[in-house]
């Protein structure tokens, strides 16, 4: 009933535990490409978002300081509308005085 003799059977077991055994390695040789690849691909991106974070830090530092600076001129240019402090400004830098008031210097201001 049965074609193959013993002989056949014994052979036919053989090579697919070679073919097993090929397809296994080439399954591991397979994973371990994988893997290296994942790997490398992590730790350079990694190595990449690092550095974009240092360059994210020193822009928002920058942008601090920057709007800190926006705010310090807003503020003057609100006090520029200021008849009052436009006076203080040109008795201080162009010794302009109105009438009738004299100017009083001491030893600080002269220098």
């Amino acid at each position: 009933m049965n074609r193959f003799t013993a002989e056949e059977k014994s052979n036919h077991s053989k090579n697919s535990a070679a073919g097993a055994k090929r397809r296994r390695f080439m399954w591991i040789v397979f994973v371990a490409v994988f893997f290296g690849w994942a790997g490398y691909t992590y730790f350079a991106q990694s190595a990449v978002i690092a550095d974009k974070g240092e360059e994210l830090a020193k822009k928002q530092e920058t942008s601090e300081d920057v709007m800190a600076s926006l705010t310090q001129l807003k503020y003057e240019l609100s006090r520029l509308n200021d008849d009052e402090y436009i006076g203080q400004l040109a008795r201080k830098w162009y010794n302009i005085y109105p009438q009738g008031e004299t100017p009083i210097r001491t030893e600080q201001s002269e220098q």
